[in-house]
């Protein structure tokens, strides 16, 4: 698959430039770049330095005030550095002069993001929805990008009508390669939901989370399987399914996309048929990387894409990961400052979350393997429960076994 969105020279150094607005105040947009740096190390790129500017409201022309842009093009000049990634999702217009004015390349969240999925993508099908969430998101984009695409399959609509303009005659074809990609995933869709109605009535577990939580790692402990896991965002994109059996109890346990803030809107439509893992399944595995500062607002980022995703309420345990990671700062005695996050141990925030979610929470470490135990007891009380509502008549032969292990 052609990768549209960055050029082939990786390791180039980039700026990464943010907004403070009423929406997002200071602290938050430097998470969110420091996010956005991740997301350029994964794809290969080197964070330079980050700008920031505090504005009511996104500048429509230029995203950044004039006076910024010329800050951030000398600075450029001075250091040699020919990419600028911005933190939000920029218009034509705004990278249209954006690079009038810097005369360099001009990325944002959305493009990088789909940069990184292409790299990702392994299966067919993964690169059929990363393709089509690409000409998605190029179509508007086409008075900059002059995308040739003579080489690609569907060369039949390359033949140019009279009178037509280069740009008529790239949006014609791009048109034509989404509604190809389109007809292309219909057909897969329907192979994989024939796939997963062959599953028969088994229970549905699905791991959801942040990207970069552990939900692989996890996968693995408990499937006794090999799934790929790595400390980068979106190591895997390819839904993955195991069969997994917890003392006399099969059921299925997938692994999904792990979700990220301002994930771009063609993604999860493309990402569609991924996704129905989540919507079909019985129980939600909502694995949370407790040793990240802002977890609780990832928790919030990650119920907000599943209300997107199917507004049904699904039973839902929540798993605190990597609390070997957790640290904290305690207060002194004498120290009568408000206190905040940063000096509530881990005991508090177990106390306080066990108080919310009753006994649907646990705390646990994947990598050293810590309540690994406890967890899978959990997972198997609330699978049980699942699979006797379905199967009423089971509930002797789940007694009988309860008596026999005592």
């Amino acid at each position: 698959m052609k990768d549209f969105i960055i050029s082939e020279s990786k390791n180039e150094q980039a700026i990464l430039v943010g907004l403070i607005t009423q929406e997002q105040n200071e602290e938050q947009v430097k998470e969110y770049l420091d996010e956005l740096a991740f997301l350029a190390e994964t794809a290969g790129i080197i964070p330079a330095k980050n700008f920031t500017q505090k504005l009511d409201k996104p500048n429509p022309v230029t995203f950044v005030g004039t006076g910024k842009l010329q800050e951030i093009k000398q600075y450029m000049e001075d250091n040699e550095i020919g990419l600028v990634i911005f933190d939000d999702e920029l218009s034509p217009k705004q990278i249209r002069n954006i690079e009038k004015e810097l005369q360099v390349k001009i990325l944002d969240r959305t493009s990088l993001i789909l940069d990184i999925f292409a790299m990702r993508a392994q299966t067919a099908y993964a690169k059929t929805q990363v393709e089509l969430a690409q000409y998605q998101y190029l179509l508007p984009r086409l008075t900059r990008l002059w995308t040739h695409l003579d080489r690609q399959r569907g060369g039949g609509v390359m033949m140019r009508g009279v009178g037509e303009t280069q740009l008529e005659t790239d949006r014609r074809i791009i048109l034509n390669k989404i509604s190809f990609l389109k007809e292309e995933l219909k057909s897969i869709d329907k192979q994989m939901s024939s796939q997963r109605k062959n599953r028969g009535k088994m229970v549905r577990v699905a791991l959801v989370g942040y990207t970069n939580v552990g939900k692989s790692t996890l996968m693995n402990l408990l499937s006794k399987s090999e799934v790929f896991a790595e400390n980068k965002l979106f190591a895997t994109l390819d839904t993955t399914v195991r069969k997994v059996i917890i003392d006399n109890l099969p059921f299925l346990l997938s692994d999904t996309v792990g979700f990220i803030r301002k994930l771009p809107t063609h993604l999860v439509e493309s990402f569609k048929s991924t996704l129905d893992e989540v919507r079909e399944a019985d129980l939600l595995l909502h694995v949370v990387d407790i040793s990240h500062p802002n977890f609780e607002e990832q928790i919030e980022v990650v119920n907000s894409t599943l209300l997107d995703i199917d507004k049904e309420e699904k039973p839902t345990v929540l798993i605190f990961n990597k609390v070997d990671a957790f640290t904290y700062t305690p207060k002194e005695e004498d120290d009568l400052t408000p206190m905040t996050k940063e000096n509530v141990s881990l005991e508090e925030l177990k106390k306080s979350w066990m108080n919310k979610m009753h006994d649907d929470c646990i705390f646990i470490s994947a990598k050293e393997k810590l309540n690994i135990d406890e967890l899978k007891q959990k997972v198997y009380d609330r699978v049980k429960e699942i699979h006797i509502e379905r199967y009423p008549y089971n509930d002797f032969l789940f007694q009988k076994y309860d008596e026999e292990m005592e």
